[in-house]
């Protein structure tokens, strides 16, 4: 038996999707309209604004009430835990005062800038938020994605260890995405995935545009009982240079053919895995539901829709509690 693939996207929200196309029904949608909506096409989807601002239960909440039973959301790990410059107006404000003086004037915060033990109250607040979700069983994983600078080192490796610990001990999947490849050349590669499946973490594989230094390879592989993949599209353009949004760094529209080249990955890591998430990146306008469903026709062995539209809308005849 091989495990299902929830085929989906990386935000439900972005802008350019809910301004710039005609995805969503109603410009005038409320936030529970398009939640509503989203979860009545797909399986699975990734809360990505949990990175710049982390969540409260309260929001948490509010997602288990909008989406269906069976329902999956995987969580993107709040940028400070992760060794990411972060929005000092993001952490909470009696957490503020923790931060050590040196740093209150910076313009990005970062965990080294704060007590280890302002620390783990942001990581305990952070998983505490996710309880709704997860006590519904809607919670997917963590994502923990690495910057670039992040490297295989013993003092990471560790890191590594650190977080699987704090997951394991609420009882939370955790999956990780490098940004540097090093990660995954020839004398690292077997070590990071054996790491990987010691500490039950999910290895993310992304596709991604490829010839830059920062490229990671597309390596496909399991190290947990959950496989994720994540598509950032290949757009070269724009890979490495600064963009003045994420949507426009992510602006790809993957061919039928490019996703093709998926199909027999993605059986792969399902008959190794549990559960196999496949999630469009390349959040910009409607390239991500549009090419995320056509990824679904293509494991479904149909002909997918060259021009996919969203079927009528389910969520006008549903009762939402917001």
């Amino acid at each position: 038996m091989t495990a299902p693939v929830k085929v989906g996207t990386c935000s439900w929200t972005d802008p350019t999707l809910v301004r710039q196309s005609d995805w969503y029904p109603r410009k005038s949608m409320t936030a529970a309209e398009r939640l509503a909506f989203y979860a009545g096409r797909f399986p699975v989807v990734e809360a990505d604004s949990t990175y710049y601002f982390p969540p409260t239960p309260e929001l948490a909440q509010t997602w288990v009430e909008r989406t269906p039973a069976g329902f999956t959301m995987n969580v993107k790990a709040y940028s400070l835990l992760t060794g990411h410059p972060t929005f000092p107006h993001s952490l909470w404000p009696d957490l503020q005062a923790a931060v050590l003086p040196e740093f209150r004037d910076k313009r990005r915060l970062y965990d080294k800038h704060l007590p280890p033990d302002a620390v783990d109250e942001v990581w305990d607040r952070f998983l505490h938020s996710l309880r709704p979700l997860a006590a519904a069983g809607k919670l997917g994983a963590v994502l923990v994605q690495f910057p670039r600078w992040f490297g295989p080192k013993a003092v990471h490796s560790e890191r590594l260890r650190e977080i699987a610990a704090r997951l394991d001990e609420v009882g939370y999947r955790g999956c990780v995405e490098f940004r540097n490849a090093r990660w995954l050349e020839a004398e690292e590669c077997e070590a990071t995935l054996g790491l990987l499946e010691e500490l039950a973490l999910s290895y993310v594989c992304v596709d991604e545009p490829q010839g830059f230094k920062s490229s990671v390879p597309p390596v496909v592989a399991v190290t947990a009982e959950l496989a994720v993949v994540r598509f950032h599209g290949r757009n070269a353009e724009t890979w490495e240079r600064s963009a003045p949004t994420a949507a426009e760094r992510f602006r790809y529209h993957y061919e039928i053919h490019e996703l093709e080249e998926w199909v027999p990955k993605l059986e792969e890591l399902a008959a190794s895995a549990n559960e196999v998430h496949a999630l469009m990146n390349n959040c910009y306008r409607d390239h991500a539901v549009d090419n995320a469903q056509q990824l679904a026709q293509l494991l479904a062995g149909e002909e997918p829709d060259p021009d996919p539209a969203p079927p009528p809308a389910p969520y006008s005849q549903q009762r939402l509690r917001i």
